[in-house]
C-alpha cells in the first residue's frame, strides 16, 4: 500500500510575513534560536522548540516541491531563524532550490542581528547570487533601553550593523518596528532611536506593528520593565508615529503600518509620501481626542 507523502512536512504552528502570503513556505528550522523576547509568544510551545530540521529532509522537500508544484516563483524559508543555519546548509537549500524550483525568483526568510555576525559580506553575497535576495528582521525598536527590556539580546549597533552588512552583500531589508514598545516612559526615546536607525541603514521596507499581549506576554514585559510599563492609549500610539516619521529621512524605503494591530493604515513611500502620512497621523490625533478608538489586540505577528 502507498501513502500520500505531503511535499513539505510542517511543525505547527508555522508564521510568515503577510508578504508571503503567495509564496512557499519550506521549513528549514523549527522555533526559533533566540526565543527569549518577551514580547513574542509565536514558538513558546513544547514542540517548537529551536533545532534544525535534518538537511536531507529538506532536500527530499524540495525535490518532492519541484514534482508538485513546478509554478513555485517565492519560496519563504521558515521558522523564525533559517539565517542561524551555516553558510554551507544555506547555500545546499538555495542549490536545490535553483535545480528543482528553476522558477523560483525570490528566496527570503527571517533573521536575527546575531544571525550575520557569524557570516561574511562575501558569504551573504554568494547566499544573494542562489536566490536569497530579501530578509525580515524584527528590529523592534533603536532604543538600547527598550531592546534590553524586551530582553532582545540586541542593541542599536549590532542591529544596524546587521542591516549595513546585509545591504552590502545586495541583499534587500524589510525592517520591522513595533509601536507602543516603550510604553509611555520611553515613548520619545522609542521613536526618535527608531527613527535614527532606520535613517541609518535606509531598509528597501519598514513595517509597524502595535504592541500587544497574549499568552502571558504582558507579565512578561512589565518583568522587562521591573512593574513599571504603562501602554499608550490609541492618542499615545498616534503621536509616537507621528514622532517617528517626523523625524525619519528616508530616501526610498517603502512603508507599511497595516498589521491587524494597527487602528491607524499607513501605506506610502518614505519620504515622497511623508508628509501626506503626517497628515494622516494628525487628522487621527484630532479624532483621538475626542472619540473613543478601540484597539485590535487580538492580532498576530
Amino acid at each position: 500500500m502507498h501513502y500520500y507523502q505531503p511535499p513539505v512536512d510542517y511543525i505547527e504552528p508555522v508564521f510568515r510575513p503577510p508578504s508571503e502570503a503567495d509564496s512557499l513556505i519550506l521549513q528549514v528550522t523549527n522555533g526559533c534560536s533566540w526565543n527569549r523576547c518577551t514580547f513574542c509568544d509565536m514558538y513558546i510551545d513544547e514542540h517548537k522548540g529551536f533545532r534544525p530540521k535534518a538537511e536531507s529532509d529538506v532536500l527530499a522537500e524540495i525535490e518532492r516541491c519541484g514534482q508538485a508544484m513546478p509554478w513555485v516563483r517565492r519560496v519563504f524559508l521558515a521558522d523564525g531563524d533559517a539565517m542561524a543555519l551555516s553558510v554551507r546548509r544555506l547555500r545546499s537549500i538555495l542549490e536545490a532550490i535553483r535545480k528543482h524550483l528553476p522558477q523560483v525568483r525570490r528566496v527570503s526568510a527571517y533573521c536575527l542581528p546575531a544571525n550575520l555576525k557569524r557570516k561574511s559580506v562575501a558569504d551573504l553575497q554568494q547566499l544573494r547570487e542562489l536566490g536569497l535576495t530579501l530578509v525580515y528582521m524584527g528590529a523592534e525598536s533603536g532604543s538600547d533601553s527598550v531592546l534590553a527590556a524586551f530582553d532582545k539580546g540586541e542593541t542599536f549597533e549590532s542591529t544596524a550593523e546587521a542591516l549595513l552588512k546585509a545591504q552590502e552583500a545586495g541583499i534587500k531589508r524589510s525592517v520591522m518596528l513595533i509601536n507602543g514598545a516603550g510604553g509611555k516612559r520611553y515613548s520619545d526615546e522609542h521613536a526618535e532611536a527608531s527613527a535614527r536607525l532606520v535613517n541609518v541603514t535606509q531598509p528597501e521596507y519598514l513595517a509597524t506593528l502595535v504592541l500587544f499581549f497574549r499568552r502571558g506576554a504582558e507579565q512578561r514585559v512589565r518583568a522587562g520593565y521591573d512593574g513599571d510599563f504603562e501602554p499608550l492609549s490609541a492618542e499615545g500610539l498616534f503621536r509616537e508615529m507621528q514622532q517617528l516619521i517626523g523625524a525619519t529621512e528616508l530616501e526610498q524605503t517603502i512603508f507599511r503600518s497595516d498589521h491587524v494591530s494597527n487602528a491607524l493604515v499607513l501605506k506610502g513611500t518614505l519620504g515622497r509620501d511623508r508628509s501626506r502620512m503626517l497628515d494622516e497621523i494628525e487628522t487621527a490625533i484630532e479624532w483621538a481626542r475626542t472619540h473613543h478608538i478601540p484597539l485590535r489586540q487580538q492580532g498576530s505577528f
